[in-house]
């Protein structure tokens, strides 16, 4: 799917705010209301946007500490892999979770109240995983840079 220079500025507007009305929209890309709903329409039918959420703040969802958590595994074989990635995704508090190229297999990032609250997702949760044989978390002190907005 090709995208024009009016596509990119309808997407980066609606990274921005998702809630944004038709009118407000065509208004700030400078396109009608029914030409601006028929692109997102498309692009919407055509997988480029693949939906729409409400961004939360964790500090007043109760959930300010962010723990990067390096897993290895104990062996690469597909079985291992697929069972790891499905128990993996049955936890509540893991936002992300990615399968890496270097030294650890997966990088998760999980969010947490406290150290305890980690604790007690570690204890819970993390410590169960199929086909684990290391581990390392990693606390973020201060987020610098967070952004769900891709370039366009």
């Amino acid at each position: 799917m090709e995208i024009d220079h009016i596509d990119r500025r309808i997407l980066a507007a609606l990274q921005k705010q998702g809630r944004m009305s038709h009118a407000e929209l065509s208004d700030k890309v400078n396109l009608s209301p029914s030409a601006c709903h028929r692109r997102i329409q498309r692009m919407e039918k055509d997988g480029l946007i693949s939906g729409y959420v409400a961004l939360l703040d964790p500090r007043k969802m109760g959930r300010p500490t962010t723990v990067f958590v390096e897993i290895t595994l104990s062996g690469q074989a597909d079985e291992v892999l697929d069972a790891f990635e499905r128990a993996v995704a049955r936890v509540p508090d893991v936002l992300e979770c990615h399968l890496m190229a270097g030294t650890a297999d997966y990088l998760l990032k999980v969010v947490a109240g406290d150290t305890e609250d980690f604790a007690r997702i570690h204890r819970r949760y993390l410590a169960t995983l199929p086909g684990v044989a290391q581990m390392q978390s990693s606390f973020a002190l201060r987020t610098v840079r967070q952004t769900t907005a891709l370039p366009v």
